[in-house]
Order: C-alpha cells, then structure tokens, then sequence
C-alpha cells in the first residue's frame, strides 16, 4: 500500500477509457467470490419481492380434494344418463344427490357437479334435472392446480404476489431466500449538505444519496447514507475502513473524477485495488470500480445524471450477483438525429411516444448536473461506442423507466411549448416533447407523434397556423383542435429598468436579448417583427442564445443573465417578472382527421373543454377560451 501521507491534493490523473462491457466483465471476474451471498429462511408472508436461494416445491396439492367447482347438487353420472329435457329424472338426496356449494369436497360416491340452474328443486329431499351429466363435470379433482411436490418457482426468482399465493397453496409456509445485501451510501465533498436548513449560495443540497438510496431499494438492497464526509483524504480513509466493515458494498458519491480535491481513487487504490478508473461512457467517465477487503466499493461521479447512470450500468449489475435486477430493454425509432462521440458509450434520456404501432424516441436535452431529464424521461437510449450517432428514424436500443403499457396509454405531444400543457398532461396521460412548432409539424408528418402544439404565424394573411397546416400537409386530411389564445410580448425584468417598449430596442447597445429555438413559432414571430421594422438578426446581441421553453427564457431574464426575451405572459407572471405586450396569437394542437378515433385523442378533447381545465389556466394569465375544444377541418376530403 501507498503512504497515506503521500495522498496530496494534486491533480488526479488516472482516468482510464474503458469501454462499458469490458470494465463491468473485468470488475465481476474479480468480484466473483464476494458476490456468493448467505441464505436465510423466513415466512412465506414476508418474503415479496426476495429472490430465492433455492427452488421452491410444494407440499401438498392444491385443492387437496375433488372440489365442486358450482354450486348446485353432487350426482352419480350413471344413474343421471336417461334423464331429458322431455323425460325429466327425479332424484332422492342422500343416495342419488346431495346439494353442494362451490369448493366444498365431494363426497367420494359422486363422480359429478350439476349446476343449481339446471335443477328444479321440490323440498331438500328431492331434485329434478333436465340432462344427463358427464364424468366429472364441475368438479376440479385433486392437484388441478399444484400438485404435491412439484416446483413452483426456481431458484434466483423475486417473489412476486402470485408466487406467495402459490407457495401457501402448495402448503409451503418458509422458503429459503438470499439474504438482501447491505449497501452503505456515502456522499462527499465540503459543498454538500444534508439538512435544507443549511442550504446557502456556494453549498448544494445532497439529494444524489437520497436517489441512490431509493434505487438501492428498488434493486432488493438494504441502504444506508452516512453523514457527508470532506474533501480530506484521510477523512475519507477512515470513512471507508469504517463503514466498509459494516456492509457489504460500499458507494462513495463525488470525488472521482480530475479535481484537486477527488481522492476516491487513490484512497482505495491505497486501501484495496482500483480495476478501473474511468469508462468510455457519457455522461458517468469518473466512475471507480474497485475491492477493498474483497467487498465492491464503488466511485460514483458527483453529477445526478451521472450518479444514476453510474448506478444503473455498474451498480445494479453488481448487485446481480446477490439479486437479480432486470431492466427491460426495448426497440425504438428514433425521431430525431442524435450526435454521439466515437470515444464513448452514449446514454441518452428519451421520451416515448407510441405512435402508429411503433415506439418513438424524442432525445432530452440538459447535461450531467440536469436532474429533471431523468424525472421526465421514459427511457435510458444506449448509442454504442464508434456509433458516430443515430441518423433521425433508424432503430434505438432503450432501456426502459417506466412500463411500456404506461407508455402506450399517453399521449405523445411533440411541438411547441406553454404551460398549459403541463397542465393537460395532470388532467390526462400525456407527454410531451417541447421542439417547437415547425419540428413538431415534422414529427406528425412522419408519423412519429399523436399530435402537435403548434403556433404559427402567416404574416400575409395575418391568421395563425391554419396556412401552415397546408403547406405541410397539402395531401392530408387534419383536423386543428383550437386551444388557447394567449399573448405574446417582452418579458423583463420587475419595474422595466431599461424600458423595453417596441423591437427597436432589442438592437440598442448593451440589451442581451435571449432567442428561442429555431422552428418555434416565437422566434418566427420574433423574426417577422424583425423584418417589418428593417432589422436583421445580427443587430439583436444575444439573438443565437436559445432556451426551448418559454419558462427557461423567463429563467434566463429572472437570474439576470438576459435583459429581455420574448414569451408568453404566463411565463413571466410565473416568475414575478414584468411584461410589455406585443401580440395576440392562437394556440392549438394538430392531428390527422383519422386519429379522432383513437381515445387518447377523444380524452384530450374532454380535458381541453373541461372546467378543470379552464379553472388552472385562468389564474397564470393572459389567456383566452373563445374557440377552445372547436374543431376546424383541413383538407380536401373533408
């Protein structure tokens, strides 16, 4: 081992380039012999979601006799054979019959169930039936379900409801179970803090421990988070040594990238071995995979989007090795062009829309540190290594977040961005992917969106988006569900201290302004005042720094990194800012004529009509419900 005296706070560059599957397959081969967990054995009761240490086997037969499976009267078939719907039999209780209910045991004598609708009954001694009946008709016979010693699960299985219900009927009251691993969670650096109370400019609230925690638990695991240890590294020594003889695998969040103060790879390089220090995936690079005491101890990079990809591509399969952890993977489309590096393995958060029988995949933007793209995401698309990307409609590879039947039943909005969307997506299942108008247009034109929020302008006939519908789809019949008006204009910021009035003032010197994407019906608007006043683009300093909702223009002007961007009211009344009207628009939502059949649409049109709705929009203001719900046709056929 190393001096720990030697560990200075120089820069740290050990950061190696491994690809993904070659640094997992290096890192199990070496832990193989820890991941053998113990076994232990518990009640049947207690046991959901614990993965089998060995098969279970029943005990006895379910049902355990032969059972009516009607109510009604229990027979000998044989002496039922004459009876007709024309020459009706009687017959006696107690020797021919005895009345019966539905799981009772039938008596060893009777070889058959008649229903009690086909009797006609004349007091409890005596029955009359209509037809013959059949050997063991009604009747489930011993060991219709399970049968005495058969296997009704196999070893390496997580418990679900059903399989304790089984086992129970199978007799089998203890089964034998791996022991849940213990995993202590350990959140460094002297920024971090755990108690919100403590929470100032310069500090950054823990919640990585908090995910990871939960995602231990998800994964079978028990967890535990220490208190935050600092950037020293014989501090973190002695946390290793301490919590490791404790747990069975330990994570270190930060800490394990570059910096001048990241020690995780040279503490545990001093404390065990460091199999790898740095993979070819992106975002998670610093992750560190070592063995201190031939227990896992692994560096997870500090950023939230990192850490939870760090978890899911090294941690969980880890943990295979006590639990079995499966994470559906499914094929998708992807919508647009995705770029990726050649020197590393691509993890890009999806959204998922099912679209026409297929499964579309719209990238998330936000980096590493960008918490809410893993919150909003449906799905983890995995560009492989050397991939240079995925061309826009070519297959992906998509390790899914939530249940593919979740994903079927929303509805998957691609187009431009308002909050009343956010709104429609509580009122009913919905997605959306906020690109702006022009590329959500695209994306209903090909097939890879139910419908598209769209606000955009034809200057020459002063009318909005009704023009552009038939300059995208002049062949198609579509029908434009009328949402919301709604008003657009400068947001500034409280008391307009640089008195923003008209679009000459967003070229007078000094004035940052912040865009919006290129296609959004804002910046066509933008663009088209522009243009009527002689300006050009260039003229507007900040004219290329662009945000793809209106929120994060309003974001941008509030923190004061902007002087004025152009929005929607609601945006800035969100944010406590001010606002210069410019003009009026409509909001609404495109979709083929053909999909009004689908229910998802039909269930959009109710939510949009609803007081519900009407009650939340009102009070974040500047919006208008003149035309909401209408539809308006489009289209030669129609």
């Amino acid at each position: 081992m190393a001096d720990s005296n030697n560990l200075k706070p120089e820069r740290n560059v050990f950061i190696q380039n491994i690809p993904v599957d070659d640094a997992l397959n290096r890192y199990r081969r070496r832990l193989q012999p820890a991941l053998n967990r113990p076994a232990e054995t518990i009640a049947v009761a207690a046991a959901l979601g614990r993965i089998t240490a060995a098969a279970v086997f029943a005990r006895l037969s379910s049902p355990n006799s032969n059972q009516a499976a009607m109510d009604g009267i229990a027979v000998k078939s044989a002496v039922t054979a004459a009876a007709r719907e024309t020459s009706p039999l009687d017959l006696a209780a107690g020797d021919d019959f005895v009345w019966i209910n539905t799981g009772q045991t039938v008596p060893a004598k009777f070889d058959a169930v008649i229903m009690i609708e086909d009797v006609v009954s004349n007091g409890d001694a005596h029955a009359r039936i209509f037809a013959p009946a059949t050997p063991w008709q009604h009747i489930r016979p011993i060991g219709e379900d399970i049968v005495a010693t058969e296997m009704i699960v196999p070893s390496g299985h997580r418990l679900r409801p059903v399989d304790l219900a089984a086992a129970l009927a199978g007799g089998v009251e203890t089964v034998t179970v791996m022991k849940r691993p213990s995993v202590t969670v350990m959140p460094t650096g002297n920024e971090i803090v755990q108690d919100g109370d403590r929470l100032k400019v310069g500090t950054i609230r823990d919640t990585n421990s908090l995910m990871l925690a939960g995602m231990l638990a998800e994964s079978g695991a028990d967890a535990t988070v220490t208190p935050v240890i600092g950037d020293q590294a014989e501090e973190l020594r002695q946390a290793v040594r301490e919590h490791l003889a404790k747990a069975d695998m330990l994570l270190i969040i930060a800490g394990s990238s570059a910096g001048s103060k990241d020690f995780t790879a040279a503490v545990l390089a001093d404390l065990g071995e460091v199999i790898v220090h740095g993979v070819a995936m992106k975002p998670g690079k610093p992750v560190v995979l070592a063995v201190v005491d031939g227990k896992p101890v692994i560096g997870i990079p500090g950023f939230p989007v990192s850490a939870y990809l760090a978890f899911d591509t090294f941690v969980r399969p880890v943990l295979d090795g006590f639990v079995r952890t499966v994470r559906p993977f499914e094929t998708a489309v992807s919508a647009r062009k995705i770029v990726s590096s050649v020197k590393s393995e691509e993890h890009v958060r999806v959204h998922l829309g099912w679209v026409d029988g297929r499964l579309i995949a719209s990238p998330l933007s936000g980096g590493a540190g960008v918490l809410m793209s893993l919150v909003r995401a449906d799905g983890i698309a995995v560009i492989p290594r050397a991939a240079e990307g995925i061309a826009a409609g070519a297959p992906l590879s998509v390790s899914l977040l939530k249940p593919l039947s979740d994903i079927k039943a929303k509805l998957f909005a691609v187009g431009s961005h308002d909050l009343v969307v956010d709104i429609l997506s509580d009122l009913l299942p919905l997605a959306s992917s906020h690109v702006g108008s022009q590329a959500g247009l695209l994306a209903l034109k090909n097939r890879e969106a139910n419908i598209a929020p769209t606000h955009i302008l034809d200057a020459a006939a002063g009318i909005y988006n009704e023009a552009a519908v038939r300059r995208y789809f002049p062949h198609d019949d579509m029908i434009l569900i009328k949402g919301v008006s709604r008003i657009q204009g400068f947001i500034v910021p409280p008391g307009n201290p640089n008195g923003i009035a008209a679009i000459a003032d967003l070229v007078r010197p000094g004035i940052r302004f912040v865009n919006r994407q290129r296609g959004a019906g804002t910046r066509i608007l933008l663009d088209y005042l522009l243009q009527k006043e002689g300006f050009a683009a260039d003229d507007v300093t900040g004219y290329e720094r662009v945000m793809s909702t209106h929120m994060a223009v309003a974001s941008a002007v509030a923190a004061g990194s902007a002087d004025v961007g152009l929005g929607i009211l609601s945006a800035a009344n969100a944010l406590g800012l001010d606002f210069v009207p410019l003009a009026g628009e409509d909001y609404d939502f495109l979709i083929y004529a053909s999909a009004l059949e689908d229910p998802r649409i039909e269930h959009f049109i109710e939510a949009l009509r609803s007081d519900a709705f009407r009650t939340r929009v009102l009070p974040l203001g500047g919006y208008g419900f003149e035309r909401t719900g209408e539809l308006v046709t489009i289209g030669g056929s129609l």
